[in-house]
């Protein structure tokens, strides 16, 4: 079924006469004839009864009239859509974080994209990193900042941002609180709050308590949640360095072997990026994650890109 065939065919029906149709369509008198032929082998069935001083709709006309109607102004719905976005001011920049990963991480680089790509509009969204993974291979995201993924496609690109460390989030009341760091073996002593879906305690688990491993508590997939916990002295809370907490809670370091992971960046491999695409992952590949002070992110320096974008 062609949307030609449609309109012919409605135009046929609102006139009731082939010359006038064909004028409102634009075409000879033979090529509406025809399309109209053509949609009525494809529906099974005569639409219209062909008389000399009379046309009428069929039965079969009337009953599929209101269908045909409504498909032939969703394609006209979809087509103005997409003239609308395509003259559009808006560039949309849509980005997964996995659960371990602050937004703040990406506020900066967000700002520094947003001075070379007027009208962006950046929509952020939370999962988990392997189902981040399949968001950019379906085309729903357009770039993921992740810590560690298991079996990365091929058909990712994969930039390495910067290297953190993991810290205990405990509440000032908390019994180790007070101690300059935390050993491992404190840890289980102590009871662990869950966050479902980061990559942290799986990690410090495998390395350090694979026989024996900690007491986790409560749970919750977001970090809020864990942090109340936390400030309520209900656990301890494993979580990057980067992370922002509540100002009731102290951050303290792992003691012994650093326990870290890489920060990455995702894109899909020869997908053509947009405008804001192609900024955002020059400014972030670009830019200086060294972080003296972890948990202060003003001094992560921006990246001069005005030469890099031009």
């Amino acid at each position: 079924m062609e949307l030609h065939q449609v309109r012919y065919f409605l135009a046929l029906a609102s006139t009731l006469n082939f010359t006038r149709a064909a004028e409102q369509c634009n075409v000879t008198q033979p090529a509406l004839t025809k399309g109209v032929q053509k949609l009525e082998q494809e529906l099974g069935g005569q639409l219209i009864y062909r008389e000399r001083q009379l046309t009428q709709l069929t039965d079969l006309g009337k009953e599929v009239l209101p269908m045909l109607e409504r498909t032939l102004a969703s394609a006209e719905a979809v087509r103005r859509r997409a003239q609308e976005f395509q003259r559009k001011d808006v560039a949309p920049l849509k980005i997964g974080l996995a659960p371990s990963v602050s937004a703040s991480l990406v506020l900066d680089p967000i700002a520094e994209t947003a001075k070379f790509v007027p009208g962006l509009h950046v929509e952020l969204r939370e999962d988990t990193a392997e189902k981040l993974v399949d968001l950019l291979l379906e085309g729903e995201i357009n770039a993921a900042v992740v810590g560690d993924v298991k079996d990365m496609p091929p058909r990712i690109d994969d930039w390495s941002l910067f290297e953190e460390r993991y810290v205990a989030v405990l509440a000032p009341t908390h019994k180790l609180a007070n101690r300059p760091t935390i050993g491992i073996e404190d840890l289980q002593e102590t009871v662990l709050l869950d966050r479902a879906g980061c990559d942290v305690a799986p990690k410090i688990q495998q390395t350090f308590f694979s026989k024996n491993p900690p007491q986790f508590g409560h749970c919750s997939c977001h970090d809020l949640h864990l942090q109340h916990l936390a400030a309520a002295g209900f656990g301890v809370m494993l979580a990057p360095e980067h992370m922002p907490h509540l100002p009731t809670l102290k951050t303290i370091p792992l003691e012994g072997e650093q326990i870290s992971r890489e920060v990455r960046l995702l894109a899909v491999q020869g997908r053509r990026y947009s405008p804001a695409l192609d900024a955002f992952v020059k400014v972030a590949r670009l830019r200086d994650w060294s972080l003296e002070l972890p948990l202060d992110m003003a001094h992560a320096a921006p990246v001069e890109m005005a030469s890099v974008l031009a």
